[in-house]
Formats: structure tokens, sequence, C-alpha cells
């Protein structure tokens, strides 16, 4: 156990936080709608669903990296009572094409995923799947099928297939680049190896630098450089984390009445019916998606997984509903990761520990299939959050035969956040600077720029008041105390204490709100957002409930089915919902508000302006005559028109305008798209604080303490935004603790594919009373004011805990996530890094 913290270092207690001053329902807890089916194991995931005459399918996976299959043996099986059906590859549809908002066509990618395949590309890539009465007898079925495969080359670490003459992954190529045309651009696959004088450094545990597809630069890097008083150049690597939902990806489905019902869990309800439709080259119209509640999703389900559609392709077949469920095992293999990020970063420094310069270099292993550009996302989100003057990145994203990579949280960020911030410790050591002071004076504010230069301009932010949330942290964390306690070694403990930064996209514009208030008087939001935890697909509705000036009490907010009509949604990725549907949210509930007073004219007589919306009413100006709501939803069906839903506002997405119309008639039908100025990008930061104990007899270290300090803009639910805080803090702690891939290089195989041996966190592995605070300072350039908060805490969680690693045990003790106790004992003994610095998946 750590020993216990005095009481002039023990962290404050959460404060007495007032959010929400001068609101009704904004920064107040409640309890949401689906609360009590949670705690209570109502709740109905995928797996929970059930149909008369179900059958249940299994999937078989590729024993190898990469093979082409000869012959499927599968006669046998399919002459056992009991089996229905195999399906392989030749059974799934080839992809179509896609069109977006802009009414550009996206081609489908020759390389993209399919949902089964007779090339398998990673052990674990499906190749068939057996339909049977029972999961027994499908297990059965597929002990008595034979597979011949012809081994091809494979890859798993992407500086091997970047060496002269390495393997490529497939016989396209290694890399991924994005033509100049057509427009938009598909990225394509293609062939890049460096030079043996390139690859000379990586004998000195030195990242090697050749060709790197993705370049851009600004300011002056030369003179940066020359101006520096200190210079590192380190190289450093981030690990491959499985996202480790708590929910497989099964799915359930069966068709009626020409349509697909297909139950699995999602992030973005709305928008995985157009994934589907594409899979299946189906139309979307034909296709009903249900999914209430989702077992968690990281990035991982942002519009669900292309496996989805095998139950739906079996049911069809067999005219019978299909179950699919999916293992742990399973998981590990098609639930998708993190991509690793191999880093090597040249930074100049200022006495007082300014950024002079920076040249970031990346490799990103992206795995099977889909292109990851983490490595360059890494470059954007570290040239805001610490604004060097002047800053050249490169990055390559490389394919390997490993399992399928996708967005986590803070996709690039938590990699850049976690390659650069060590780095800063470093610096601020040899300097004699204090840690947040160095982060401090490299801090972004107010409408901070970042990324390349694009017609002449850099990108900027909506607003940023990191430095405010690190001062408050600093204090609050009591970073002063602890830095000057001495000593620090008692025995065989010592401490150490880190900070960091962090930061990432907090949010879009431009989606749709739908309500309807019914002729009982009550509001119904229509929410297609994804119940995926974080509470967003409720939270977002209050701030329309608010400008209405409703009590929460006489809402309802309709979610988790699409035959129940939803807005055009945002996907729910990249912190983006939040501040997203808040908008539109918004923006609904401002125009039912024009729409009450517009019938209450034609009703009542008087022009629209000559009325007021309060108390769940509709009345004159100054006291008179007024409708309820409920008598304004029924004048509504009355009024027909663009009052009840049989017309529609033009400038509202079409996926709105069909819902509109399906609730057409059911009282006051309200639609609006956001429309609200938004001048810059909208981001969302921490400041991050841990202190940690290391005993360096045995390498085994406890975080001792931890704070999360947030600028999130308005703070919309205060529990919920705890809730994320402190979770996705620990997400970005498993990273530095212990949370890892293996492979067995010679086989190409995974060897660590259960939670015991890829260990995500526990609570064991966090402190007893980890703190969280946010600034509740409202973003200017959105009318709620509120910011997501999903992704920042996560880089910020990582890089805080390797920083006070460091501070405890020195510099020379690990160049790569995570740490482990093996990894400290030998480099303390060693005296300088023991692991290998540049291989993967070790």
């Amino acid at each position: 156990m750590p020993s216990v913290p005095t009481k002039d270092t023990a962290p404050a207690k959460s404060s007495e936080h007032q959010y929400g001053v001068g609101r009704k329902l904004i920064g107040k807890n409640y309890k949401t709608s689906d609360m009590l089916a949670k705690v209570t194991g109502k709740a109905k995931y995928a797996e929970d669903f059930r149909a008369e005459g179900m059958l249940f399918c299994r999937l078989v996976l590729s024993p190898m990296p990469h093979a082409r299959i000869k012959r499927i043996h599968m006669d046998e099986a399919l002459a056992m009572p009991g089996v229905k059906a195999i399906l392989t590859a030749d059974d799934i549809p080839a992809q179509a094409d896609s069109i977006n908002d802009n009414g550009a066509v996206i081609k489908a990618s020759k390389w993209g995923e399919r949902a089964l395949t007779n090339e398998p590309i990673y052990q674990g890539d499906p190749i068939l799947a057996v339909a049977a009465v029972d999961e027994l007898t499908a297990a059965e079925a597929i002990e008595k099928i034979k597979i011949d495969f012809e081994p091809l080359p494979f890859v798993i670490d992407p500086l091997e297939s970047l060496r002269p003459g390495g393997p490529n992954p497939r016989e396209d190529g290694n890399v991924w680049v994005r033509p100049a045309a057509p427009n938009p651009p598909t990225v394509q696959l293609s062939e890049v190896k460096w030079t043996e004088q390139q690859f000379a450094e990586y004998s000195h545990g030195r990242m090697p630098m050749g060709h790197a597809p993705d370049e851009w630069s600004f300011g002056d890097i030369d003179a940066g450089f020359a101006k520096a008083a200190l210079i590192l150049d380190e190289t450093f690597i981030t690990p491959d984390v499985s996202h480790q939902c708590l929910e497989t990806r099964t799915a359930m489905a069966y068709w009626q009445n020409g349509k697909l019902f297909l139950h699995s869990g999602t992030q973005s309800t709305s928008q995985t019916r157009p994934a589907i439709a594409k899979w299946m080259n189906i139309d979307e119209s034909k296709i009903v998606f249900i999914s209430e509640y989702t077992g968690g999703g990281f990035g991982s389900k942002i519009t669900g997984g292309i496996t989805m559609i095998i139950p739906a392709i079996l049911s069809k077949k067999l005219n019978a509903p299909v179950m699919m469920r999916i293992s742990r095992e399973e998981e590990h293999f098609i639930g998708r990761a993190r991509p690793s990020v191999e880093g090597r970063v040249k930074i100049g420094f200022a006495k007082d520990g300014r950024i002079t310069a920076m040249d970031m270099f990346t490799v990103c292993n992206s795995g099977a299939y889909e292109a990851q550009n983490d490595g360059a996302s890494a470059a954007r989100i570290v040239s805001l959050l610490y604004q060097p003057p002047a800053m050249r990145q490169r990055a390559i994203s490389v394919m390997t035969n490993t399992p399928p990579r996708s967005a986590q949280s803070a996709p690039g960020g938590m990699q850049g956040v976690a390659i650069i911030e060590p780095i800063l410790a470093k610096a601020a050591r040899r300097l004699g600077v204090d840690q947040v002071a160095l982060r401090r004076i490299n801090c972004p504010e107010g409408k901070a720029e970042f990324g390349p230069l694009s017609h002449g301009k850099r990108g900027y932010t909506t607003s940023c008041f990191l430095k405010e949330a690190l001062d408050r942290g600093a204090e609050k964390f009591k970073w002063k105390e602890r830095v000057a306690r001495q000593p620090k070694r008692i025995g065989s403990k010592v401490r150490g204490t880190g900070v960091s930064l962090s930061c990432f996209v907090g949010g879009s514009t431009g989606f749709d709100g739908l309500l309807v208030i019914t002729p009982q008087g009550r509001v119904q939001f229509q929410s297609g957002i994804g119940n995926l935890g974080t509470e967003s697909v409720i939270d977002v509705h209050r701030a329309g409930a608010e400008a209405l000036g409703v009590p929460w009490e006489i809402c309802d907010v309709v979610w988790g089915d699409t035959s129940k009509n939803f807005p055009y949604t945002c996907a729910s990725g990249g912190s983006t919902t939040t501040h997203t549907m808040t908008r539109a949210s918004y923006a609904v509930a401002e125009e039912c508000k024009l729409r009450l007073k517009e019938i209450a004219a034609k009703t009542l007589g008087g022009k629209p302006e000559d009325y007021e919306v309060a108390n769940q009413r509709v009345s004159r100006k100054g006291g008179g005559a007024g409708l309820s709501f409920a008598q304004a939803a029924q004048r509504a069906i009355q009024l027909g028109g663009i009052y009840d839903g049989h017309e529609v506002t033009a400038d509202v997405n079409k996926l709105t305008k069909a819902s509109v119309a399906a609730l057409a008639g059911q009282g006051l039908v309200v639609s609006a798209k956001d429309k609200y100025p938004h001048d810059g990008n909208t981001f969302s930061y921490v400041a991050t604080f841990a202190e940690v104990e290391v005993d360096v007899e045995t390498g085994k270290y406890d975080i001792v303490d931890f704070l999360a300090y947030a600028d999130v803009g308005t703070v919309l639910h205060p529990r919920s935004l705890g809730g994320q805080i402190l979770g996705r803090s620990t997400l970005g702690i498993a990273h530095a603790i212990g949370q890892k891939w293996v492979f067995d290089p010679h086989y190409g195989a995974t060897v660590a594919k259960r939670f015991y041996q890829n260990r995500p966190p526990t609570i064991l592995d966090v402190p007893v009373d980890m703190q969280w605070e946010a600034l509740d300072i409202p973003d200017p350039e959105t009318p709620v004011g509120a910011r997501g908060i999903g992704e920042p805490p996560v880089g910020g969680g990582c890089a805080c805990i390797l920083n006070a690693l460091s501070d405890a045990l020195g510099d020379e003790i690990f160049q790569r996530a995570p740490v482990n106790a093996d990894t400290i004992l030998t480099s303390l003994e060693a005296g300088r890094p023991m692991q290998h610095p540049l291989m993967a998946h070790i």
C-alpha cells in the first residue's frame, strides 16, 4: 500500500462548485430516464433479444496472419442435424459507393474490410459463419470444417515493412497515400521502402526517418533551432490498445415485410443505418436499426461494425431470425484497437522553457484494412497544445497484418500528448524550470492557431481557457507544496509528481433538431444519438427544454430505434455530440417558440410578436388570452401544413424531412437546422496532475493522487461530466501502466487476447479518491456554451503518469509506454532503458 500523504500535500476534496448558476436545467444533476433500467438489469442489449424460431451463428476466424483460401470442405458440417447454413465471402454483397452531404460520390475501397473474406490479412479475420439451431451445434459443425490455406507473406511491425526488401502486408503495397485526384480523394495502398542509409539510426535506438507521404510545416524551423538554449531529439513509442468494450459486437437480425430489423450496439443510431445500407448494398429505407443500449464504444462502434450484416444475410437466406454472439476472444480480433504511433521529435527550448521550434516524425501502425492517420492527427493536436512558433510534421501510415485499428478516444491526440509530454518533462529538469511553469509559458489561449497553413492561413480555436485550468488545477492539487517536499525517497519508496496538458476536438455544427409537442402537452425530443453510457443521448435535450422554459418532468426523449423517426444527427465520436447536438436542440426549441407564437396569433388574433412563451403556455405579452402547450398542439393538428409536419422547412436534411413526414399529425411537429454562427474550430482541454509512489526494489508503483481540471465550456450535466473526465482519464492511465498488445513475430500471432493478458485497468489501479473539476466558462461561439469532453482526459491521464514516473526515477528508464515493473527494475540496474526502443508489440 502507498504511504499516507501528509496533511500539507493531501489533495483538496472536490469543491462545492455550483454549476448552472442562473439556470434551471443546464448545469444541474438529474436522474436520466434510462438510469433505472440500467441499474436494475432491465435494459436490453442486442444479446438480450429473442425471437420465435431464432437460429444462432458462430464465426470461423483465420488462424494465419495472411493467406489465400484455396478450398473450404464443409459437406460434413452441412450434413449434421441442426446445421442450417454456412456463409462464406462469396455470399457477401459488394459494398456500395456512398454519397456525402455535398452530393459527391465516394467510391468503395477495394482494400476495404468485408464481413467475411477469402484472403484473411490478419490472424482473426472472419472467414465463414455457421448457422444452426443452437450455438453448441454450430460449434460442433465448425470442428468438421476443413480449410485449405495458401500462406502468404506477412508483417506485423511497420518499420520492418519499410525496410529495403521488407515484406508487404498485401501484394499492392504497404503504405497509405492520398492522391491529388479524384475529388474527394480516396486513399490508396502503395509501396514505400526506405534506404539502408536511412535505417542506420535504428541500431542506435533512434527511429529512422525516410519518405513520408504526409508533410506540412509553418514558420522558420532552422531559425527556431538556432536560437534554442536546449535541443532534445527523442524517440518514444505508444502502445496498441484494444477498445475492450464490455459489450462485444453481438448482433441479431430478422426480416419482416421486406425490411431488415437489426439489433446491435452503436455509438450513433442515426448514422449507423446508412452504414448498414452501404455494407448490405440495399436502400436505407429498407432498414430498421435498433440499439437502445450499447455497452461502450470509445470510437470502435461509431457506426457499429461490419460483421453485424452476417446474421442479416443469414436471416434472409434462411427466413428466420439469427443471433450472432461474439466471444471475448473474437472481440479482441474484430473489436478494433488504437494504433501505436512511433514518434521521433526534435524540440528546441529557450532558457525559460518556451518552445522555439519542433520537428515531428511519426509512423502509425494502421493494422489491416482501413487507413489510420493518428500520427498526422497527433501533430495537429501538438501544434495547438504547445504553440510552437515553427513546426514541421511528417507522417506515414503503414498497413500491417494485425487486427484492424480505428479511432479510439482522442485518436492521435492521446499518442501526440504521450510522445511530447515526457520530452517537456525532461526539458524542464534540464533547464531548471518548474514543470507547471514550462507548460504555462507554452499554453494556448483565446483563438489559438493550430495545424498547417491552408490558403495562407492557419486554423484557430473558438476559445481556450487552458491556462486558467492549469493554474486552478495546480492550486487545487497543491503542486508547489508537493514538489518542495523532501525527502522524495523513504526506504525503497520514492515519490514523483507529474503534470500534463491535453486537448481534442470538441464539436461540430450544422445538424438538425426535431421535437413534438403532443396533444397532452408533453415535449418529446427525437434523439438519433447512440446510448453508449455517456448520457449525451439525453443530456443535450435539456438545452432545448431550458430554451423552451419547461420543466424536465414534462419532457420525453425518444431514442434507440430508427423506426421512431430521428433527425439528422452527428456521429458520436471525437467528443462532438454535446457541442453539436445542444446547438441543434437549442435551434429547434427556438423554432418551436416561433411556431407557438404563430399558432397563438392565428387562433387568438394579433401578430406572433405580440406573444411570449413561458410556463408551458403561449400568451399575450403583459397578460391576456393564451394557449397551453396541449391546446397549441391540438390547434397545430387542425392547422396542418408546417405546424403538424405535413410540410417541413426546406433547409433540414433529407433524413429529418422523412422523419417529420412520418410524425405528421401527432401534434406540433418542429424541426430546425443549426445555423448559428461559429468562428473557429471547437476544442476542449484538460490539465492533469498525478503523484506516484514507486518501490525501487520491486518495480511496483501506485498512483497516490490524481486530479483532472477541464475547460469544456458550459457544464451541462456535472455527474455525467465527472464520469467522463475520470473514466477517460482511467483509459489514458491504462496506456501508461500496462495495457498493450503482444505478438509472436515468427508466426504473426497475438499472445495477448484476453483481459488477464492485456490488462485493462481495474478499480485497484486507480487512486481511492480521484478528483475532477471544470472551469464552467461558456464557449462564446455556441449558444449553450458547451463543448464535448470524451477525448482530452485520455492523453492527460497517460502522460501525467509517465511524467510522474520519470520525476521519481529519472529520464533514462523508459522510452515507450506502458511502463511495467520489469522495465523499471532492469533499467534501474543498467542505468539506461532496457526495453527494445523500436520493435513493435513487445
